[in-house]
């Protein structure tokens, strides 16, 4: 993990009662060489392996869902500066297989979540429970509203239900045998967003509060050595252009930074095809935005300075300079695993907390109240692809948070991710709530709930061995 600052981090330590572990568990293959020449552990260098039809296979695809003019304005959306996709990678190994579909979306309803997943079950064969469906949390697409709600929101949910089962349709064309390999970089493109006015904490720039800028990477190969998939964990948001008009007053739909990054990727390794896996991002801001709240000497915030068409420019920089170095981790990645030797498994589990309401946030404030309403259940996956775990939740999490479930896991590879099964609101850590921040008073769970969730999502990842 690269971490800079700290000074301002509250420290994760579990809460309450854990309970039984009730989750789901399956195993794929988690045989230890047992033939000349297989490389004892699992792991051999970059390049040629042995092939085999029961081990390790990946496939990889992705196609576009951006609104067509037709049915613009969308969500207050006007025009199009580049492509919304879904991106669909299948894991196989024996008998065994999930998917994992990633979306150029700030959330996703339940109903697209499902049609997605209709998508995926028909053309495949994986159970529903086996799909994973996050998104990139990019806020210049318009939100996923209900079909019934007028016809253009029914044409982007079935835009979106018809580009999964394209994206699935090539990952299945495409599935193969692979090899597997992680690395880890660093790309200080994230902020901490939490500033302190003289009204207590807003959003803007807070160059000494937490975060985490490690670029965490894990390349699927195939047997020859060439990337089918890379995917990335990073903790920020994707808002660059967030709320910026043009100067000739549209409001334009992009991937943001997440899709700029992702398409640097897949244009140094053409075919394949490049995964965002948003982190904690709900305290981290792109370092640069076109539309920016600004802290003045005495402490006063504003919001509103926008730079308009040259705020693409800060998108481009940026998603440049994060995709040069998921590209340099990939290069650099010269021990994979391969075959029968791959351990893939998928856990799900739930915590069980309080859902609470709050006041919208609107400005700063130096106290507030957190109302406790309904117990609500928490969803957890956690999966395991060789020497790398994966963990992911529905809420957006704090740096903290992410921090803690790093540092505990026994894995060599950790990538900790928000926003399944279409995003939620966040869950605050609890220096957010002694702060009464934006995250804690735009949260949806009571103090201590992401306390809660490390700690299971720790006793699931150590279940694995």
């Amino acid at each position: 993990m690269s971490e800079r600052h700290g000074n301002e981090s509250g420290e994760s330590a579990e809460s309450g009662s854990s309970g039984e572990v009730s989750r789901r568990v399956f195993v794929a293959a988690t045989a230890l060489a047992a033939a000349a020449g297989t490389v004892v552990g699992g792991a051999s260098a970059a390049g040629a392996a042995p092939r085999s039809t029961t081990g390790l296979r990946v496939g990889a695809g992705k196609a576009a869902f951006t609104p067509t003019a037709s049915i613009l304005p969308l969500d207050h959306f006007t025009s199009v500066h580049d492509d919304l996709y879904v991106r669909v990678l299948l894991v196989e190994s024996g008998s065994r297989s999930f998917a994992l579909a990633v979306l150029d979306l700030t959330s996703i309803s339940a109903e697209a979540v499902a049609l997605l997943r209709t998508a995926v079950t028909a053309a495949t064969g994986i159970p529903a429970a086996d799909i994973m469906v996050t998104v990139t949390h990019c806020f210049s697409a318009p939100h996923v509203a209900a079909a019934s709600s007028s016809a253009g929101a029914a044409a982007y949910v079935r835009s979106i239900a018809d580009a999964a089962g394209a994206a699935v349709a090539d990952a299945v064309e495409n599935l193969q045998d692979a090899q597997v390999g992680y690395g880890t970089g660093a790309a200080d493109v994230n902020v901490n967003r939490n500033v302190a006015t003289k009204d207590g904490y807003w959003l803007g720039v807070n160059e000494q509060g937490v975060s985490d800028d490690g670029v965490y990477v894990v390349r699927f190969n195939d047997l020859d050595g060439d990337p089918i998939a890379v995917l990335t964990n990073y903790n920020v948001q994707s808002c660059v252009m967030q709320d910026s008009t043009m100067a000739d007053g549209s409001l334009p739909i992009t991937a943001d930074l997440a899709g700029a990054a992702v398409a640097h990727v897949e244009d140094q390794y053409p075919g394949a095809i490049g995964f965002w896996l948003v982190g904690a991002c709900g305290d981290q801001f792109p370092a640069y935005r076109s539309k920016r709240y600004t802290i003045d000497k005495d402490k006063g915030w504003t919001y509103g300075v926008d730079l308009r068409d040259a705020g693409f420019a800060l998108l481009t920089a940026q998603g440049e300079r994060l995709g040069n170095e998921i590209v340099r981790v990939a290069q650099a990645i010269t021990r994979y695993e391969s075959g029968k030797n791959v351990s893939v498994r998928l856990l799900t589990d739930t915590v069980t907390t309080t859902q609470m309401t709050t006041d919208h946030p609107t400005g700063p404030v130096t106290t507030a109240t957190y109302t406790p309403t309904t117990d609500v259940d928490v969803p957890i996956w956690v999966f395991q692809v060789g020497k790398g775990v994966f963990a992911g939740v529905q809420p957006e999490l704090s740096t903290s948070t992410a921090n803690a479930i790093r540092e505990a896991s026994s894995f060599p590879s950790t990538f900790v991710m928000s926003m399944f099964e279409g995003g939620a609101k966040n869950m605050p850590d609890r220096w957010n709530f002694d702060h009464h921040t934006y995250e804690a008073r735009d949260g949806f769970y009571v103090e201590g709930t992401a306390e809660k969730v490390a700690a299971r999502i720790e006793r699931l990842i150590k279940s694995l061995g």
